[in-house]
């Protein structure tokens, strides 16, 4: 398996450990230092996991409605021990009525090898 397939595999790890609320595989994945730019942050840089954690807690959530994450426009550019991996998020999942919606995002993750070990240590998403 190429580095770029690799990226890609955790990269969809990610958002399958996200879709299924499986905070535990999710840590695993990231740095615990990670910084991101997200809807949610209003436009603030957040820094460190416990602002994620909120959301992987809330009853329910994010697996009620149920959702899908499919990666579209991938593009991955390995820079010695770092890597940006950029793709369309594609989200399937039920309206309030249990009726199937989509909706994309396009998102940017960066991750860090350390001992041979990559690691998320940042991300930006903007909804499209």
């Amino acid at each position: 398996m190429s580095v770029e397939e690799e990226l890609l595999k955790l990269s969809h790890q990610l958002l399958t450990c996200i879709d299924g609320g499986d905070w535990k595989s999710y840590v695993a994945l990231c740095d615990e230092s990670i910084t991101c730019f997200e809807p949610e942050a209003l436009g603030h840089l957040v820094e460190g996991l416990p602002f994620h954690q909120f959301y992987f807690q809330l009853p329910g959530s994010p697996t009620k409605p149920a959702r899908q994450s499919t990666i579209a426009s991938a593009r991955v550019r390995v820079m010695g021990r770092a890597a940006v991996v950029t793709y369309v998020r594609v989200v399937q999942k039920l309206d309030g009525n249990g009726s199937p919606v989509s909706v994309a995002a396009m998102e940017t993750r960066i991750w860090e090898q350390n001992d041979a070990i990559w690691k998320h240590v940042h991300f930006h998403r903007t909804p499209c």
